[in-house]
């Protein structure tokens, strides 16, 4: 490829990123800050906002990476096909993610990883399955947006949004 080829793909690829990082980490934040409020009726303090941001920035590289290749073959198909099967690959994902969080909250705390895990699996019911439901109805948008992008054509999906 040549310079400006190049120049072109990393301003694309670097806004598509910059979309899905914001666009995740306000949903993640979201999720924060009504747990923070909810605990804070409790007595409980949670603080957890640096997670937020880190589940953004991997999960909005997952996604660029993994977008273009999960549900090819559902791409004939109308576009709530696609869309509903992105959604619930990543929202699954967003829940491994959670594991692994739960896990080096463990050893943050000096519990272990295991320790950690026994963490979330005190959690698991209720709140997990709230976050997960709620996360799954956020990234539905989110996906559909992103097909009609590529049925469309993202220049044209941009110039009906913003133009």
């Amino acid at each position: 490829m040549k310079t400006q080829e190049l120049k072109a793909k990393a301003r694309h690829e670097l806004i598509e990123y910059g979309v899905n990082v914001v666009y995740l980490t306000l949903v993640f934040a979201a999720f924060t800050v009504y747990r923070r409020i909810l605990l804070a009726e409790h007595g409980v303090t949670h603080e957890n906002y640096g997670f937020a941001v880190i589940e953004a920035l991997v999960l909005g590289k997952v996604i660029m990476l993994g977008d273009g290749r999960l549900g090819r073959g559902l791409e004939a198909r109308p576009l709530i096909f696609p869309t509903l099967y992105k959604t619930l690959v990543f929202s699954a994902l967003v829940a491994a993610f959670k594991v692994v969080e739960f896990g080096i909250k463990g050893l943050w705390q000096g519990v272990g990883f295991a320790g950690g895990l026994m963490l979330l699996s005190d959690k698991w019911s209720d709140e997990l399955l709230a976050n997960g439901l709620v996360l799954l109805v956020a990234l539905i948008p989110f996906f559909a947006i992103k097909e009609l992008g590529r049925v469309l054509g993202k220049d044209r999906l941009s110039s009906l949004f913003f133009r």
